[in-house]
């Protein structure tokens, strides 16, 4: 089975310990902060103060900004982008980026006590000095405060298939003591998850071949400790140190009955387990040089997953047992060298910036098969073992400038080098040279109204484990490596339209149309397998709306309804028919619903969301399919804010009867000309879902 790509954990590597100058929009108030915080706001900025988040009785940063109307958080460095890069997030901190490629921004944001926070503004990304940021972004600023804690809990159970969930959720101090700030925290990613529902396996003409039963379980932990240091050495000299370390336990069973229409019953037992240790070490140092500031960053991450999947069929005619077992042993780390050098000029915001970044992934696998004695007996595997490198050195040049009161225009120049070499069977060495970049512009005639533009050249990540071959045994497919593969580029126009609707809100409109290159999706082998590979080129158009209605002005106080919509076109050759279609697998459309009520007067709160996701089918040479959980999800909570000086919240989620689905046609040789060897339908069961939440400060 394909190795899960489970997210690293770690802090971020700068909490933002300096924070830029800029010019007041609301007033020309020019007073200190005694928290030493910069006291100056925006130019044209929105701002919001944490009185108008009070009704809410935030904990965080992370409560806090997900109460902006109309702003959805998004992007972040992670461990799908290209190194550090540019920054690609919509949040930044004290006019600094998160910059850890382990943490999510929820994560980070979730840190920051809101006692610390100052005020949050709405800001044009070009008029930052962060490179890459473009359309609104919030800036979150904050001063450390002495020595504070915070605490979330998060428990819950479903009705069916599951143990309850009981130790998730997180426990972090932070502080200030002269020089040195510092944040300690220590988590739990707690989850349980499960399914039951039956199977249906039909021929070519729809007669019935076999009924299958299903009872999935599983369970997901991540502990983790993770460190910040922050130091001002005075003069505008700031480092930060960053330390983390967190263990990966996955389990999960799916025991299986099929009672087919002629032959005996078969009882399938199917397991996985994977566990592992991973880390990160990020460190930077900023300090004045000459007429701008130098900023240097490093970066090491390792990973190492153990991963078991085993079947084993037994029947009722007491004929042999078949079973077969797939392991492997992934080690993973990635190593990054950055500078950044800043400095203002004929009335613009310059950086000069170069980075070196070390992917390696180090890969063995074996397979087996049940033998005779109801021992596992190893058979060759080759192509699943093997190691792949990737040394990548890029520069880049970055101008941002206010044109006139109302447009302003952001320029990037970049190009890297990269080598990527494959031991193992298949061993190969290949070079690139990649221009890249972007243009973006943001014109915001009134306050209240802003367009953003941006047309951008990008080269994507590769997934390493995409070179070596590995194997599913519950599906009965086997993913052949690819020595060949390269990263898809791609051109992107970008538009983001902002409106704010005063008392009744906001809207924002996005549209985003890419051009692909060397698309990658799955692909023909010359000897009759299959792996992902590059197909050619490809096209998607992403619309998306996001609104936020308040009911104030109608009288319903404290009420108000988020809503975000998402609608994709995407094309695509297929390799295997020459058709085309979307993206295997890539979203199509979803839209959610959050309503929240703020019962003036009191600390109760009530409130649902309303889901639904549409995922494309995805296209193999022998098969297709579509996997997906729906149709819709529908959620209730209610919370009140001071339950002895905590905050508790009560959820029953997916009310509407969500269940998962998975369909899939498997032909008897290549698409589309060979027979249908079989249809398979799967509806299972998920139930209910309750959790509780209990928050808190110390």
């Amino acid at each position: 089975m394909s190795l899960r790509n489970i997210a690293l954990i770690a802090s971020p590597l700068a909490l933002g310990l300096s924070a830029p100058s800029v010019a007041r929009a609301q007033d020309a108030a020019d007073e200190q902060d005694a928290s030493g915080a910069n006291p100056t706001v925006a130019e044209g900025a929105q701002v919001f103060e944490p009185s108008y988040f009070a009704q809410f009785a935030p904990r965080n940063a992370l409560d806090m900004v997900s109460r902006i109307p109309g702003f959805n958080i998004s992007g972040g460095n992670d461990q799908g982008q290209r190194g550090l890069g540019q920054a690609d997030q919509n949040v930044i901190v004290n006019g600094e980026r998160f910059s850890s490629k382990s943490d999510s921004l929820r994560d980070q944001l979730r840190r920051i006590p809101a006692s610390d926070v100052v005020r949050i503004e709405i800001v044009d990304g070009n008029s930052t000095n962060v490179p890459g940021l473009t359309g609104q972004v919030a800036n979150v600023i904050y001063t450390r405060s002495a020595m504070s804690g915070q605490f979330r809990w998060e428990t819950g159970f479903r009705a069916h298939n599951t143990e309850a969930q009981l130790f998730g959720g997180e426990a972090s101090i932070t502080g200030s003591n002269g020089a040195l700030d510092y944040t300690v925290s220590i988590s739990n990613e707690n989850n349980r998850f499960g399914a039951d529902g039956p199977t249906i396996i039909t021929d070519g003409n729809g007669g019935l071949i076999e009924e299958q039963y299903t009872k999935l379980s599983g369970k997901f932990d991540n502990p983790k400790l993770a460190t910040v240091f922050g130091y001002d050495f005075g003069g505008g000299t700031v480092a930060s140190l960053n330390l983390s370390y967190r263990e990966d336990f996955y389990s999960r069973r799916e025991p299986e009955t099929a009672t087919p229409v002629t032959g005996p019953v078969r009882n399938r037992d199917y397991n996985i387990e994977e566990d592992g240790p991973e880390y990160e070490i990020g460190a930077d140092l900023e300090f004045p040089l000459g007429p701008g500031t130098m900023k240097l960053i490093g970066l090491e991450r390792f990973e190492r997953d153990n991963f078991v999947s085993t079947v084993i069929d037994s029947f009722s005619d007491d004929s042999a047992s078949r079973g077969s077992r797939f392991t492997q042993v992934n080690e993973a780390g990635e190593r990054i060298g950055r500078f950044e050098y800043g400095w203002g000029m004929l009335n613009a915001d310059w950086q000069l910036s170069g980075e070196a970044a070390f992917n390696r992934l180090d890969r063995v696998s074996t397979l087996s098969v049940l033998d005779g004695e109801g021992d596992f007996e190893r058979i060759p595997f080759p192509a699943g073992i093997g190691g792949v490198t990737e040394d990548r050195y890029e520069g880049s040049l970055s101008i941002s400038r206010e044109l006139s009161d109302t447009l302003s225009a952001q320029l990037i120049g970049a190009i890297e080098f990269s080598t990527i070499e494959q031991t193992g069977t298949a061993a190969n060495s290949r070079s690139f040279k990649r221009p890249k970049g972007s243009f973006a512009t943001t014109w915001k005639p009134a306050d209240d109204f802003d367009v953003s533009v941006t047309i951008a050249r990008r080269v994507s990540q590769l997934s390493f484990g995409d070179f070596l071959a590995s194997v599913n045994l519950n599906t009965d497919n086997q993913n052949g490596g690819n020595n060949e593969l390269v990263p898809y580029q791609s051109w992107n126009i970008e538009i983001e339209a902002n409106k704010t609707l005063g008392a009744w809100g906001s809207i924002q409109l996005q549209a985003r149309q890419a051009w692909f290159e060397d698309f990658i999706d799955w692909f023909p082998l010359p000897d009759g397998g299959e792996a992902r590979g590059n197909i050619g080129d490809a096209d998607r158009l992403h619309l998306q709306a996001n609104a936020t209605i308040n009911f104030d002005p109608i009288g319903f106080r404290g009420a108000r309804l988020d809503i975000e919509a998402i609608k994709r076109w995407m094309n695509v050759t297929d390799p295997f028919t020459g058709a085309g279609r979307p993206f295997s697998s890539d979203q199509e459309g979803a839209f959610e619903i959050d309503f929240r009520h703020d019962i003036p007067s009191t600390d109760w709160a009530w409130g649902g969301n309303l889901s639904h996701y549409d995922n494309a089918p995805y296209s193999r040479r022998f098969e297709a399919g579509r996997d997906w959980e729906g149709p819709f999800w529908g959620m209730l909570f209610i919370e009140h804010k001071d339950v002895f000086g905590l905050t508790v919240k009560a959820r029953a989620a997916n009310l509407l009867g969500a269940r998962n689905r998975f369909e899939r046609t498997v032909f008897d040789g290549p698409r589309p000309d060979s027979p249908i060897l079989f249809r398979e339908d799967l509806d299972r069961r998920i139930g209910p879902i309750f959790r509780l939440t209990v928050s808190g400060d110390f």
